[in-house]
């Protein structure tokens, strides 16, 4: 058994999307139902709450030490210095928010959406460049979730939650044109299903199974070779940080719970770590 510490006791509604920011030394994650981005810094414990006006489905760390923000209607800039985000690109339409995020090594962002009441590819993923030019490059998605690049940036993985899958395309960094698509991993073997995931320097895939209580990983070839136990069913995402990126952060969730629940799984909500367990990759920033 992997042994998992409390890193913070927190109760989000929906924890998600952490990111290690190597420029502050600090812990992006995101409350999306709760409108809230937090900085947690492991060096003190605290954790920052920056609230924002709309629903946030992730928050990526920037060149200039500010935040991009997958929102409920586009994308917005957070300024380091603080104060509302603006728009870099709006998409608004209804019934929809934004979710997962990630930024690829060539600082493009790509953002997944999905509708609020989950209908089956109501969601899309698109790429932004750092002007705000945006392409949808895969519609018709249901919950667009996990996104992450191997070592050499020449493979991307995504989930699309419903799926049960983890894919995999072809990727060129230059263009950032995807092809290829293909079947990594299947989870079929559990009721959970894939949320959000990293990629380490080894090139294995770690994945958040929601509903599981499970973060697992995967080698390059899709087998599975190991498997933590999170005392949290809705485990929603994970990523390494600290100082020499062998920390695992895993996020989780209280979303939907009744007091029953919340008694049942006193921890959920809270953000856990795996001290050294692996080795992580510096995460790309998204250019001014």
């Amino acid at each position: 058994m992997t042994d998992l510490d409390i890193a913070l006791r927190a109760q989000p509604i929906l924890g998600e999307g952490p990111t290690w920011d190597v420029g502050t030394g600090s812990l992006v994650w995101v409350d999306i139902l709760g409108s809230e981005v937090h900085r947690f810094h492991p060096s003190s414990g605290s954790d920052e709450v920056i609230p924002v006006p709309q629903h946030v489905g992730a928050a990526k760390p920037r060149v200039n030490g500010g935040l991009v923000l997958n929102l409920r209607d586009g994308i917005g800039l957070l300024d380091a210095g603080g104060g509302s985000p603006r728009w870099l690109v709006y998409w608004a339409r209804e019934g929809m928010r934004g979710n997962d995020a990630a930024v690829d090594p060539a600082g493009r962002l790509w953002a997944g959406t999905m509708r609020y009441d989950t209908a089956d590819g109501g969601g899309f993923l698109a790429r932004v460049q750092p002007g705000g030019r945006a392409h949808v490059i895969l519609p018709e998605v249901t919950i667009s979730n996990g996104i992450g690049w191997s070592p050499d940036g020449t493979l991307m993985y995504y989930i699309d939650s419903p799926t049960k899958r983890i894919d995999l395309f072809d990727f060129d960094v230059d263009s950032g044109e995807v092809a290829n698509r293909r079947v990594f991993v299947e989870l079929s073997d559990t009721d959970g299903v894939p949320d959000g995931m990293c990629v380490d320097a080894d090139g294995c895939v770690w994945v958040a199974v929601h509903g599981a209580g499970q973060v697992r990983r995967y080698t390059p070839e899709g087998v599975l070779d190991r498997t933590i136990e999170v005392p949290a069913q809705q485990v929603t995402a994970c990523c390494f940080g600290g100082d020499d990126l062998s920390d695992l952060y895993v996020t989780t969730s209280r979303e939907g719970f009744t007091d029953a629940d919340a008694a049942a799984q006193p921890l959920a909500g809270c953000l856990f770590v795996a001290a050294g367990i692996g080795s992580g990759l510096p995460s790309a920033r998204f250019p001014d």
